[in-house]
């Protein structure tokens, strides 16, 4: 599996049959707390993995580091904060490169194994699927208001907490139960990452909006412009495929907000839908909302 369907991964089945899944990602500080910041990391590196299916097996370290600026000891926070995530999810850090760089960033090249016949693509989804969402929106916008300055503690912490949160569990529930397509929400936010699902299987969707979670106080956030460059690119790629129909900011603004770490988007077939919030809600996934389904035709309809 290559850049056909923009899948979330890289999937090479090795001579033996064992499928490796293939991901990397890294940015700059999204908090101020450097722990919070590779804890955060780490867990989106690994999001990839989980959203294909897949167990992560290896990691190896990204750093750029302004090493006459900032002092070593705030990277060893990063570090560590990287390293507690990856020994939770059972995933040993084998190595890794640093550079010297003006501007701080860290994170991830995973390597992970799937069982071919149980690999989650973004491409399965059938008419009559429902979508389950099994984090909340928001992230991008509140740490774009952190970096302002702006944000309540209890806010911010909440953020960190959805952030950090691995999509283990819920990856874990959906190849329990067979689904038929996946897809972990980042950087093109809700929609714009609905948007390949739904290119990849050939289908449309419909969004109910008022059954999308969103972390609390990103809506006044939001309303007062703390909106991230990505976001707004984000919005311009969308608007062709989507009808908003009575959607207008800042719920727009939300559904395309360019999240990191965010959760699984996962289509699943209406008869194993009770088995699925089941299975999420064993695995204390921070929620499993119903947000929509999956319908014949293309592009997206917002429903308030």
């Amino acid at each position: 599996m290559g850049l056909e369907t923009n899948d979330d991964a890289a999937v090479f089945v090795a001579p033996g049959g064992t499928a490796l899944v293939q991901t990397v990602d890294f940015f700059t500080p999204v908090v101020d707390d450097p722990h919070d910041w590779g804890r955060i990391a780490a867990a989106n590196a690994l999001s990839d993995v989980y959203a294909m299916g897949g167990t992560p097996m290896t990691a190896l370290q990204l750093v750029g580091w302004p090493r006459d600026v900032l002092p070593f000891e705030l990277l060893e926070e990063v570090i560590a904060g990287g390293a507690s995530v990856m020994e939770a999810a059972g995933c040993t850090i084998v190595g890794g490169h640093s550079i010297d760089d003006p501007e701080p960033k860290y994170g991830f090249a995973v390597t992970g194994i799937v069982e071919p016949d149980r690999l989650v693509t973004n491409a399965g989804s059938q008419p009559g699927d429902l979508l389950v969402l099994t984090k909340p929106l928001g992230t991008g916008i509140i740490a774009t208001a952190i970096k302002a300055g702006r944000v309540a503690d209890d806010v911010q912490q909440r953020a960190i907490e959805v952030m950090a949160q691995l999509n283990e569990g819920a990856a874990r529930a959906m190849t329990s139960i067979g689904v038929n397509a996946a897809t972990d929400i980042t950087g093109f936010g809700l929609l714009g990452h609905l948007s390949e699902m739904i290119k990849a299987g050939g289908v449309g969707a419909e969004i109910q909006v008022a059954a999308v979670p969103l972390i609390d106080g990103v809506v006044d956030l939001a309303q007062k412009g703390f909106l991230p460059g990505g976001s707004k690119r984000n919005l311009e790629a969308v608007s062709s495929s989507v009808d908003f129909g009575e959607v207008v900011s800042p719920i727009k603004d939300i559904l395309v907000d360019a999240q990191t770490s965010g959760g699984l988007l996962i289509s699943v077939h209406p008869d194993r839908l009770d088995f699925l919030l089941a299975a999420l809600a064993a695995e204390h996934t921070e929620v499993a909302a119903v947000i929509g389904s999956i319908v014949v035709g293309e592009g997206i309809r917002l429903l308030s």
